[in-house]
């Protein structure tokens, strides 16, 4: 959803942005966007651009940086009037169920021979062996598959691939 408020466009606002070198430059914020990954400000630095009649003039090169990495507020400046792209708030279903698990399947190996040599448990259980590589699903609904392999109780694992394995008709009521 984009913010801006209603009395034409904003004008932008001065914000200090730190160059790669250290260096620090006055600059004019045009946009903020947040991301997944944080926030994003559009700004505009002065710069020098030549004409097709090789005179020089002063122009504007506009690039988003991370905030607050790249930039800083300047000192009683309110930035309310700039224009602000947030993400929309997650879904009534989200926030009851909490964040999603990471994905992914992790394959136990234990020794010897016979049924039960190797589990396979989902990415976050905690009997999952550290440092496993990660197995996406169509890899792991393979593993999954072998004899000898059985899927862990603890952590969903079997409810989880038991359905997509054998169907879903072998489950009531479906």
């Amino acid at each position: 959803m984009t913010t801006t408020p209603s009395d034409g466009p904003a004008a932008p606002m001065p914000v200090v942005v730190l160059l790669p070198d250290g260096q620090e430059v006055t600059a004019r914020l045009w946009a903020r966007r947040e991301t997944p990954r944080g926030w994003l400000y559009q700004v505009g630095l002065p710069a020098y651009r030549n004409t097709e009649d090789s005179d020089v003039q002063a122009a504007e090169y506009r690039v988003w940086v991370r905030a607050p990495e790249h930039v800083r507020p300047v000192d009683g400046v309110s930035y309310d009037t700039v224009p602000t792209e947030r993400l929309p708030p997650p879904s009534t279903v989200r926030q009851v169920l909490g964040p999603r698990r990471r994905s992914g399947w992790v394959l136990q190996k234990a020794g010897g021979r016979g049924p039960g040599r190797a589990v396979l448990h989902a990415v976050d259980c905690e009997e999952a062996p550290q440092g496993a590589p990660l197995l996406p699903l169509e890899r792991a609904l393979d593993v999954a598959e072998q004899p000898g392999t059985r899927l862990c109780s603890l952590c969903g694992a079997a409810q989880e691939l038991d359905p997509v394995l054998r169907g879903f008709d072998h489950i009531e009521g479906g």
